[in-house]
C-alpha cells in the first residue's frame, strides 16, 4: 500500500515533488485498475494543489459530487449525470492540497447489489460495501487516500474486508452535503488509508483540526473495553482469531481488558436502526423509487418494497430507541478508556454477489460514534482479519491516538 506519511516526508525532504508522487500514482492505477475495477471514472491528469496534503491522490465515494466528473451513484439512473459544485467534502480535501484521483465504485444508491470492484487480495471475494471502490484502491496501493460514506458498516466493513485503515469519525465531523442520502440520520462521511497514522493525518488536514494527528497514545495502565456485541450475533473464526490477537498484544502492552456487556438500552438502540433506516431510506431514494422502480437493482428494489410498509409510528420508536441509547453510551464510553470489538463477522465473503454483513457496525453509526480500523490477522482463507477500535462521541483524536498505539506494537512484532 502507498503510506500517505511516507508520501508526504518524501516531499518535504526535497526526495520528489508533488507531481511526481501524484505521476507514480497515475502509474499504479493504469496497472491496476484493469483487475480491481476501483473506479466509475477518472480526471484525465492529475495536478497538484497546494496545502499539506499536495501529492496525495484521493479516491471519492461515486455518490459524492465534484464539479468536473459525474456522479453515476452505482446505477444507470444516473448515467451521463454532471453535477454544477462540488460538495463541501471535496472543496475541504482540494483546499488542504489533495488532488481528486478519481471518483470510486459504490454498490448502487450505496446499498447491497455488488459493485464491479474486486478484493486486491483475492479476486474472487468480496471487496466489502458500499465503499467497495475506496477500500480496493487503497488496499491494492493505487491511491494513499480514500472517501466513502457509512450508513452501516460501509466504511468500515470493507476496509476490515481488504486490510486497510479506517476511520468512521463523529457524526457530522465531516459535511455530508452534497452526497446522495440513504438515511439522514446515520450517514456519515470516513476515510481510508494504508494505516490509523496516515487516517489521522489526513482527517486532520481535511477538517481543519491539527489536533486529530495525535501522537500515539501509551497502552500502559489504559483501561480498554471488549465489547463482543452479543446481541448483533456470533463472530466468525476469523473475527474471534483476531480478538484475542488484540487481546495478547494490548496486555503485553500493559492494558487493563475489561469484559464490557453494557446496558439493555444499547442493544434496544441496535435493532432501532433498522427501523430508523429504512423509514428515512423510502423517503431519500421516493424520485428514484417512483419514477425508475424497474432500473433499481433487485436488493435495492426488494428492500425499498418492503420498507415502505415501516410505520411513523416505528419510525417515532427507533429514533426514541436511539436516543436512549445516545444517552446510555455516554456511561458506557465513562466506564473504560476505549471499546475495542469485532469490525466485520469474519473474512471477506468468497463470492462477489455478496458486500458482507455490517451487523458488527451498526450500533456504532446510529451512536455517532468515531471507530478506527486495525488489521491484526488473517483468516483461514489468508484473507485480512480486523478489529475496530471506538471511543465515545467527539473522541476521534483520541482513538485514533490508541489505534496509532496498536499499529506500533503490529509493527514491531510483539
Amino acid at each position: 500500500m502507498q503510506s500517505l506519511r511516507k508520501i508526504l516526508s518524501r516531499i518535504e525532504r526535497g526526495e520528489a515533488t508533488p507531481a511526481d508522487a501524484l505521476a507514480a500514482t497515475a502509474a499504479r492505477i493504469a496497472e491496476l485498475e484493469p483487475q480491481i475495477q476501483a473506479f466509475a471514472s477518472r480526471p484525465d491528469a492529475l495536478l497538484p494543489g497546494e496545502g499539506p496534503l499536495a501529492g496525495i491522490a484521493c479516491g471519492v465515494k461515486d455518490i459524492i459530487d465534484i464539479a468536473d466528473l459525474p456522479t453515476r451513484m452505482g446505477s444507470a439512473i444516473y448515467d451521463g449525470w454532471q453535477p454544477r459544485a462540488d460538495a463541501p467534502i471535496v472543496m475541504a480535501l482540494k483546499a488542504a492540497g489533495a488532488t481528486v484521483a478519481g471518483k470510486t465504485h459504490t454498490t448502487a444508491f450505496a446499498f447491497l447489489d455488488p459493485a464491479p470492484t474486486r478484493n486486491p487480495h483475492d479476486l474472487t471475494a468480496s471487496p466489502g460495501g458500499s465503499s467497495a471502490g475506496s477500500a480496493a484502491a487503497v488496499a491494492a496501493g493505487m491511491i494513499p487516500l480514500a472517501i466513502g460514506t457509512q450508513t452501516g458498516g460501509s466504511v468500515i466493513r470493507p476496509a476490515a474486508y481488504c486490510g486497510v485503515a479506517a476511520i468512521k469519525p463523529s457524526y457530522a465531523l465531516l459535511p455530508t452535503v452534497g452526497v446522495k442520502p440513504f438515511s439522514w440520520s446515520l450517514d456519515t462521511l470516513g476515510l481510508m488509508a494504508a494505516s490509523a497514522d496516515d487516517v489521522g493525518a489526513a482527517l486532520a488536514a481535511i477538517a481543519g483540526r491539527p489536533s486529530l494527528d495525535a501522537p500515539a497514545a501509551s497502552l500502559a495502565g489504559l483501561r480498554i473495553g471488549i465489547h463482543e456485541q452479543a446481541y448483533a450475533g456470533a463472530p466468525e473464526p476469523a473475527s474471534a482469531a483476531a480478538l484475542q490477537r488484540f487481546r495478547e498484544l494490548a496486555a503485553d502492552a500493559g492494558a487493563v481488558l475489561v469484559p464490557h456487556d453494557g446496558p439493555a438500552a444499547l442493544a434496544e438502540a441496535f435493532h432501532a436502526h433498522g427501523p430508523l433506516q429504512d423509514y428515512e431510506a423510502t423517503q431519500a431514494l421516493a424520485w428514484e423509487y417512483a419514477h425508475h422502480r424497474d432500473a433499481l437493482p433487485p436488493k435495492l428494489r426488494a428492500y425499498l418494497d418492503a420498507a415502505r410498509a415501516t410505520t411513523p409510528e416505528q419510525y417515532d420508536e427507533a429514533r426514541r430507541l436511539s436516543r436512549r441509547g445516545r444517552d446510555a453510551a455516554r456511561d458506557f464510553f465513562g466506564e473504560v478508556d476505549v471499546v475495542v470489538s469485532y469490525a466485520a463477522p469474519g473474512e471477506a465473503p468468497d463470492t462477489l454477489e455478496s458486500t458482507g454483513d455490517s451487523r458488527f457496525n451498526r450500533l456504532w453509526t446510529l451512536l455517532g460514534v468515531p471507530c478506527v480500523t486495525v488489521p491484526l490477522a488473517r483468516g483461514p482463507r489468508g484473507l485480512p482479519a480486523t478489529v475496530q477500535i471506538i471511543a465515545g462521541f467527539g473522541s476521534d483524536e483520541h482513538v485514533i491516538a490508541v489505534a496509532k498505539a496498536l499499529e506500533k506494537r503490529v509493527e514491531a512484532g510483539a
